[in-house]
């Protein structure tokens, strides 16, 4: 399973499940579309009862330039 729940190691066992947790530490879509391999890296070497966490960075901020200003 993938989720970027933080929380849910402390809110579910895994102990004898035969479930795997795949963390993202974002959910903003343009970071983990960016970082896809990490996430695909992840979910291949998980195994039965595993939790990992994948940290993906956040890009740089883009900015609008402020608009000139103007003369009175």
């Amino acid at each position: 399973m993938v989720t970027a729940d933080q929380n849910i190691l402390y809110q579910q066992t895994l102990t004898g499940r035969r479930i795997a947790l795949v963390v993202l530490s974002t959910n903003f879509w343009w970071t983990i579309r960016a970082s896809l391999d990490a996430v695909r890296a992840a979910v291949n070497a998980a195994q039965a009862g595993s939790y990992t966490t994948v940290t993906l960075e956040r890009p740089p901020l883009r900015r609008r330039p402020y608009p000139p200003p103007v003369d009175s």
